[in-house]
């Protein structure tokens, strides 16, 4: 009886190993991670390998652009798109409202039409939302679309996923719901134009600087339903974990987590 069991566990192990060494029958490897970069990465040696990838289009203000845009933008079109939905090259925005600091800023705008009503130069929601178009709009027409141009690449923005990069290191109004509400509506002011153009849009940031900058969205808002990439991770699976949070915006989902690795900002997919 122990030979013939031992005989049974001796042929079960070869086949085993038979069926480990055909092809097709191992763990395929896991694809090649996602990864951002903007203007502090002009210069250097970017990833070979990638499934996807981010580029800011401005140069840490929403006002610059990022001088190395045209040559990131070649680099992440080269991914492999081997995440299934993630494309393979995704843009994101700076984003701000210096509205408490209008008089020290040249871009504020002065006049608009807006679903806040009419922008007067002041500091309000209206002028809010119009500024937060015209931000968007310049960094399309003035950044992105050259850029494209010269690294002869796709430059319709419709075919790109577009993120607005929200953070606490750039200026924003605070102190009442007031302001939050009026970094709400440029935020919206950003959303409206691109959807215009037919792009997708969805924003950036960690819950904690999410909820300090803006505050909580009411429904009806043009930033409901947008996805949310969320921000904070130092590994990979940390930034699998942060799919299980809860989206930035009401009706919305967090698709990517971004964590930070050996100096570079990489990112997981939720899907």
């Amino acid at each position: 009886m122990r030979s013939t069991v031992r005989s049974l566990v001796l042929v079960t192990l070869a086949a085993a190993a038979m069926l480990l060494s055909l092809p097709g029958t191992a763990s395929a490897a896991p694809p090649a991670p996602g990864y951002d970069v903007s203007y502090p990465q002009c210069g250097s040696s970017l990833p070979r390998d990638r499934a996807f990838a981010v580029v800011g289009v401005n140069g840490g203000l929403s006002t610059r652009a990022n001088p190395c845009l045209a040559a990131q933008l070649t680099w992440a079109w080269g991914s492999s798109g081997a995440v299934s939905g993630q494309p393979r090259a995704q843009v994101y925005l700076n984003t701000a409202n210096p509205g408490e600091l209008r008089a020290q800023v040249t871009t504020w705008p002065h006049d608009g039409t807006t679903p806040y009503g009419t922008c007067d130069g002041s500091n309000s929601t209206a002028c809010s939302w119009q500024y937060g178009w015209e931000r968007a709009q310049n960094s399309v027409v003035a950044f992105f679309i050259p850029a494209a141009r010269e690294a002869g690449v796709d430059g319709s923005p419709s075919r790109y996923t577009w993120w607005l990069d929200v953070e606490t290191m750039n200026t924003w109004q605070s102190g009442s719901s007031a302001a939050l509400a009026r970094n709400r509506a440029t935020l919206e002011g950003m959303t409206t134009y691109l959807t215009s153009q037919g792009g997708k849009v969805g924003v950036y940031s960690t819950g904690q600087q999410w909820t300090q900058i803006v505050g909580t969205v009411p429904e009806g808002s043009t930033l409901t339903g947008r996805d949310s990439w969320l921000a904070g991770a130092s590994s990979a699976s940390g930034a699998q974990a942060a799919c299980r949070r809860s989206p930035l915006v009401p009706d919305g989902e967090v698709t990517l987590g971004q964590y930070v690795q050996s100096g570079l900002d990489r990112n997981q997919s939720c899907d």
